[in-house]
C-alpha cells in the first residue's frame, strides 16, 4: 500500500467519522443532557439527606430516585417524598 493510497484512505475514514458524528448528533446529545440532569439529581439527593437530621427527610441514595430527580426536577423530589410517605405510613 503506497503512501497514495494510505492518504485517501485517511480522507475516506474522516469523512466517514463526520457523517457518523452528524448521524447520532442529536442521540448523544440527549443522553449527554439526560446524563448532566442525572448527576444533579444526585446532588439534590446528597441534599436532602445531608439536611435529613434537620428536616426529617430522607430519600434512598441510588440511580432510579437520581433520574427521577433529574428527569422531572423538583416536581420529581416532591413525587419521590410523596411516594414515601404513601408507603411509610
Amino acid at each position: 500500500m503506497g503512501l497514495s493510497e494510505k492518504v485517501a484512505l485517511a480522507i475516506f475514514g474522516v469523512f466517514v467519522l463526520g457523517a457518523v458524528i452528524r448521524l447520532f448528533k442529536t442521540p448523544l446529545k440527549l443522553a449527554l443532557q439526560v446524563l448532566g440532569n442525572t448527576l444533579l439529581g444526585f446532588g439534590a439527593l446528597l441534599l436532602v439527606n445531608m439536611t435529613s437530621a434537620v428536616t426529617g427527610l430522607s430519600l434512598g441514595f441510588n440511580l432510579l430516585n437520581a433520574l427521577v430527580i433529574g428527569v422531572l426536577g423538583v416536581p420529581g423530589l416532591g413525587l419521590l417524598l410523596l411516594v414515601q410517605w404513601l408507603f411509610s405510613t
